[in-house]
């Protein structure tokens, strides 16, 4: 009996009885999304998510356990206190060992959903290798992750503030599928072509599904990259995401920003400058996400059902 692990009641009779659940982050509502959108959007995805017919479990770390479905009143906790701690792989034991309150990243949620038995996540984008990373080896815990827990992750590629051929260079190197939903190109969060092109696409979750039956069916390991553009309506003239980026670059740069903190600075930054825009085209792609990833959680459980 897993004594650490603590999941949510409908989370664990889906879990029990072969229904779909889509794992979701915590680190949107403590770190990722400013006040009251981080309450609001963590919310619109689980809502997006049972819309589907399919249950929802955001994963965090409370009071030295690592909970699967937060409730509403832990939502709430969550979106109102300061000072969670940031939680990746590494960090998991230490906040786990200190009874401390965690927000988990991808990597750290990712870890947990798949000691929960769920195979399908949704995030905004993933994490990468930083600009610059041949000098300071800044590469995210996200892609060792991805590279040996097999879930499958639904995101808007990477964030675009990365460097995101050596990102996908990373992700081929170790092995990882990062296929196209109904795209043919890399989605840079904001921006749904970053004329980075993918080798294999899906147009529907049944074709998700497959990809996924195959890949785990054959013994390989690793995690499955889905890359969902943003919604047309939401998504950011290239050019426009491009020029914030490199003024957030030079102003992380001039207050030495490092660590856990640069990609909280840099997409606080991208709000300012872009008046907005930024956020409101990641809370968008957040739930669609959401949405998507909850059709495919869907269709790969009837696979195991029928």
């Amino acid at each position: 009996m897993d004594t650490t692990l603590l999941i949510r009641e409908d989370v664990a009779a889906a879990l029990h009885a072969g229904r779909p659940v889509v794992a979701l982050e915590s680190t949107v509502i403590a770190h990722g999304l400013p006040r009251p959108q981080n309450l609001e959007t963590a919310r619109a995805m689980e809502a997006a998510v049972r819309e589907e017919g399919v249950v929802p479990a955001t994963i965090a770390i409370m009071d030295g356990r690592l909970v699967a479905g937060l409730s509403s009143e832990q939502f709430a906790t969550f979106a109102a206190t300061d000072g969670i701690a940031k939680v990746s792989r590494a960090d998991v034991a230490a906040v786990l060992a200190a009874r401390q309150t965690g927000a988990t990243t991808v990597a750290a949620t990712m870890l947990i959903a798949a000691r929960a038995g769920i195979r399908v996540f949704a995030t905004g984008g993933i994490g990468g290798v930083h600009r610059g990373a041949e000098l300071s080896f800044d590469i995210s815990a996200d892609l060792p992750e991805i590279a040996r827990t097999p879930v499958a992750v639904v995101c808007a590629g990477a964030k675009a503030i990365l460097d995101l051929p050596r990102t996908l260079e990373v992700l081929e190197t170790f092995g990882v599928p990062v296929t196209g939903y109904r795209t043919n190109k890399f989605p840079a969060f904001y921006v749904e072509d970053s004329g980075l092109p993918l080798q294999s696409r899906v147009d529907t979750p049944a074709e998700a599904a497959r990809l996924m039956q195959f890949h785990w069916e054959m013994g390989l390991s690793s995690g499955i990259v889905f890359c969902n553009p943003p919604p047309s309506a939401r998504a950011l003239p290239k050019q426009d995401v491009d020029a914030w980026i490199a003024q957030a670059l030079q102003s992380a740069a001039a207050a030495e920003i490092r660590g856990k903190a640069v990609t909280p600075y840099l997409l606080d930054y991208l709000v300012k400058a872009s008046r907005g825009q930024t956020l409101e085209t990641n809370i968008a792609l957040l739930v669609n996400n959401a949405r998507v990833a909850a059709q495919i959680a869907k269709a790969y459980s009837a696979l195991h059902s029928a």
